[in-house]
């Protein structure tokens, strides 16, 4: 192979990369990516606090024989909710303060 074969390679490869990079970006900036993944983060953690514990107090009324049912899930799934919401305020207020937010 010469050195000129070896060149246009490496230029079809740097082109190719470049059209890749320009595909995943789909238009939006860096910092858009990632507030967009910080907001799924936030709505993943809520609906999951909201989940685990309802599903802790449907344990308490099916499993304790405290006779509850159904106002242990109930009392949990406000308890996730709070929970929830609590957690979302939270890392909606550490993404407010970041100076590095430039959306």
């Amino acid at each position: 192979m010469t050195d000129s074969s070896k060149n246009n390679g490496g230029d079809s490869l740097d082109r190719r990369i470049a059209e890749a990079q320009a595909k995943h970006d789909r238009g939006i900036s860096r910092a858009e990516g990632a507030a967009e993944s910080r907001g799924w983060a936030v709505g993943i953690e809520f609906v999951g606090a909201v989940l685990v514990l309802g599903f802790a107090g449907w344990a308490l009324d099916n499993w304790s024989g405290a006779g509850t049912r159904p106002w242990g899930m109930i009392v949990c799934m406000v308890l996730g909710f709070a929970a929830g919401t609590r957690r979302a305020m939270q890392t909606s207020r550490q993404f407010d303060t970041d100076p590095g937010n430039d959306v």
